[in-house]
């Protein structure tokens, strides 16, 4: 089934709206137990409430302590201070190549973190947003560095024990990803970009961090399994496992890829995902009870501690 532009549109729109979209910003491969439950919080929606207002919400009406940004904004990030809620802060694709010199890293981290810590409880530095995606080359080569400077430039304020430096993904750098057990990454990517990435996220203790979206791999056959309702499932013939959603199949494929690298210890965290409320007339699968199933099913089945299984057999 094709995506309409309209409802690729509203996935887009939802991304940018205060609890449009789920995220889970702590859910790691193979761990056992509750997952846990974030929200991404953008500023491009209108008539958004100011950030007080949003901090009283969140801290009053919800369970919700996990926040990414979409960028550094001092005006939120000051009116979350003394909440104790984690935050992630995300740097502008164009900022990449001059983040990799490490005097520019150094004032990064002091006009932008410095400033809030410790009374607002940033937690996480996110270099970018699906940098392969963009296939610029300038970007894409920046990365690692630059990601490395800003390790260090945390290192030197005595922060790299508390914020961790990341950068988020879309599912396609993978080659292949259906079944799960043939998850791979694209060739190129892999050992030039991806296994040197890895290999700091390691060393650093950071998560390798992916935008899952099954919004963009359903069909209409498989709408009941991409919205974690009662299906038949998906056997994967390799590893003799059915799974009963498609965000799990998701996950399984990059850890797969990943384990085919030697990174099958880094943890995996879902930056982005979520289901869009509204898209052409007639599209099956695209209004707004989906997108509550979708937000509302994936809630439950990340807080059941189930989680996906290629490596719990």
């Amino acid at each position: 089934m094709k995506k309409s532009a309209s409802a690729f549109d509203a996935l887009r729109s939802a991304r940018l709206s205060l609890l449009a979209v789920v995220s889970l910003l702590g859910w790691a491969v193979g761990v056992q137990g509750g997952g846990i439950i974030g929200i991404n919080y953008g500023t491009m929606a209108n008539n958004l409430p100011p950030p007080y207002q949003v901090a009283k919400f969140l801290l009053q009406k919800t369970f919700i302590k996990h926040v990414k940004l979409f960028d550094a904004d001092p005006n939120i990030l000051r009116a979350f201070a003394d909440t104790g809620i984690s935050f992630t802060v995300t740097i502008a694709n164009d900022r990449i190549p001059a983040l990799a010199n490490h005097s520019n890293a150094q004032q990064w981290i002091t006009s932008n973190i410095l400033p809030y810590i410790p009374t607002t409880n940033i937690t996480r530095i996110l270099v970018g947003n699906e940098v392969i995606a963009t296939a610029d080359k300038s970007l894409i080569a920046g990365l690692v560095p630059a990601m490395q400077s800003l390790y260090a430039a945390l290192v030197i304020a005595s922060l790299s024990h508390q914020i961790q430096v990341s950068t988020p993904h879309s599912l396609g750098i993978l080659s292949s990803s259906d079944p799960p057990s043939t998850g791979k990454f694209r060739r190129g990517y892999d050992t030039v970009v991806l296994k040197p990435l890895l290999g700091f996220l390691k060393a650093t203790g950071s998560p390798f961090m992916i935008n899952s979206y099954p919004f963009f791999g359903y069909t209409s056959s498989t709408l009941d399994y991409a919205l974690f309702r009662p299906n038949a499932g998906v056997f994967d013939e390799n590893t003799k496992l059915t799974y009963t959603n498609m965000l799990d199949g998701q996950l399984d494929a990059v850890y797969t890829a990943m384990k085919l690298l030697n990174y099958s210890d880094v943890e995996i965290v879902i930056a982005e995902t979520g289901w869009p409320s509204h898209g052409d007339p007639g599209q099956i699968g695209v209004d707004p009870e989906s997108a509550a199933a979708y937000n509302k099913n994936l809630i439950q089945h990340v807080t059941s501690g189930v989680g996906h299984t290629i490596d719990a057999k």
